[in-house]
Formats: structure tokens, C-alpha cells, sequence
């Protein structure tokens, strides 16, 4: 029962739209591998805007239909995030899209006030995690990788793949790297991290170093730091399990409510 997953680690063209969607189309179209999911970068249509109240889409807007499409057409399911308006608030929303174009999201619970993330963007209360494939994943935002607790994996509802989505500077990449180890580590399952290259709107870089990683904490991708590049790493579900059989940490850890 292996997952096959795609990541794209890509640059991103400043607040404009259109001009990442037929980029994505095209990075998306070139992966002639089989793939069960394709996890995009945070804020994918736009890059990490602070200008909602002119470039967030309504929930259900071009950016999920196009999400939606090719979903559909790679008959794969696609992760990612969007900024979206819905009942006057403005979230950064990621979608995770079915390949038969039914969807679930999730709006980033920890923003980074750092960046005025948090005087323009409305935190979510609700994390989500998705049955798919026989695996059940757990999908999160760029800063969520900062707060543990929240990510915690637990014996009552246990997950098997941990995401993040990101637009992370190349400053703190070395942050980056060392808390998706420990992501791992500590929860006992595979992680990915996708994170975008290139210049965003403030010149700020970003290197991506974009990582798929063990419940050992072993790098299982061959992408690199600044690279353009699409990459398809296969995770076994049946050495997870052996190695949680074998290492039972869980069962051992804290319980807590949040």
C-alpha cells in the first residue's frame, strides 16, 4: 500500500493569478510518473499576500476549480494552499482536492504576526485529518511547523503523513529542515514539506529546500535548495507500520486536549 507523492517546488509569480495557475498547469501536465498526490506550496495562486481585500478568491473560486481540474485530469488528489474571502473574513486556506473533485479544507491555524499574517487573516480552529488510499494524512500551513502540540500525532485518531504547505524564507531555512526532522521523529511518521524558491514581493528569498522524510527522520527526496523541480518519492505504508510495531513511542506519550 504505497503512496506515491509529487512535489513541486517552484517559484511564484507576485500576486498574479493567472500567470501561476498556467505555470502550475504546465509543472503539473510534465509529471509523467504515476502519482497518488501532488502537494503545491502555500498560497499558490498568489505567493504570501498581505492584499486579500483585492486578490482573495471566494471560497469555491478559480483557484479550487482549477485544483478541481486537474485533480480530475491526473486522477490524483492535489494539495495547496489559497488566500480565500468567505463571510467577510479572509483566511489562508488550504484545499485538499479528491480526484474526483470532492474536497476538504483547512484554514491555517498559526499565523505569523510577525508578517501582519494575523491583521488580515482570520486563524482556524480545526485541524483536519484526510482518509485517503488506505492512509490517513495530515495537512498543514508554513508556521503550524513551529507549534508541536498542534501537530501532535495521537493513539485515538492516529495520522500516517504530515504536510506543510509553505512560503518559508531562506533566512530560517536551516529552522525549516531541522523542525520537519523532528516532525517526523517525534510522530512517528512520514513528513512533507513543500516550500517555493525565488523572490516573493518584499524581495525576501526563498530557497525552498523542500523535503520528504521517514519516520526516522531520513531525507527520502533528491530535490535541492533553489531548484525548479518536480520530484516523486513513493512511501510505504508497510515499513511505517513495521517500524511503529517494532518502536511503539506513541503509546507511551503525554495525553492532553487543546
Amino acid at each position: 500500500m504505497n503512496l506515491n507523492v509529487t512535489i513541486i517546488q517552484s517559484f511564484l509569480f507576485w500576486e498574479e493569478v493567472d500567470k501561476n495557475l498556467l505555470h502550475f498547469t504546465e509543472k503539473i501536465t510534465s509529471v509523467t510518473v504515476p502519482t497518488d498526490l501532488i502537494v503545491l506550496p502555500e498560497m499558490f495562486t498568489t505567493g504570501f499576500t498581505m492584499n486579500p481585500e483585492r486578490l482573495a478568491e471566494e471560497h469555491g473560486g478559480k483557484g479550487l476549480q482549477w485544483m478541481q481540474k486537474m485533480a480530475s485530469e491526473k486522477k490524483c488528489a492535489i494539495v495547496g494552499s489559497i488566500s480565500v474571502k468567505e463571510h467577510q473574513h479572509y483566511y489562508n486556506r488550504l484545499y485538499w482536492v479528491n480526484p474526483d473533485t470532492t474536497f476538504s479544507f483547512y484554514d491555517k491555524r498559526h499565523l505569523f504576526s510577525m508578517g501582519k499574517e494575523h491583521s488580515h487573516y482570520t486563524a482556524g480552529t480545526n485541524k483536519m485529518i484526510i482518509q485517503y488510499k488506505g492512509w490517513k494524512i495530515c495537512p498543514l500551513i508554513c508556521y503550524d511547523l513551529r507549534f508541536p502540540v498542534w501537530s501532535r500525532n495521537t493513539t485515538d485518531n492516529p495520522y500516517d503523513l504530515l504536510i506543510y504547505v509553505a512560503n518559508w524564507p531562506e533566512v530560517r531555512s536551516y529552522p525549516w529542515k531541522q523542525l520537519l526532522i523532528a516532525r517526523a521523529i517525534e510522530n512517528q511518521c512520514y513528513v512533507v514539506g513543500v516550500n517555493r524558491i525565488g523572490e516573493d514581493g518584499h524581495h525576501i528569498p526563498h530557497s525552498g529546500d523542500s523535503m520528504v522524510i521517514s519516520a526516522r527522520g531520513e531525507a527520502l527526496n533528491h530535490t535541492l535548495p533553489n531548484e525548479d523541480a518536480a520530484e516523486t518519492i513513493s512511501l510505504s505504508y508497510d515499513t511505517l507500520k513495521d517500524f511503529r510495531t517494532a518502536f511503539p513511542v506513541l503509546t507511551d506519550a503525554d495525553s492532553f486536549s487543546i
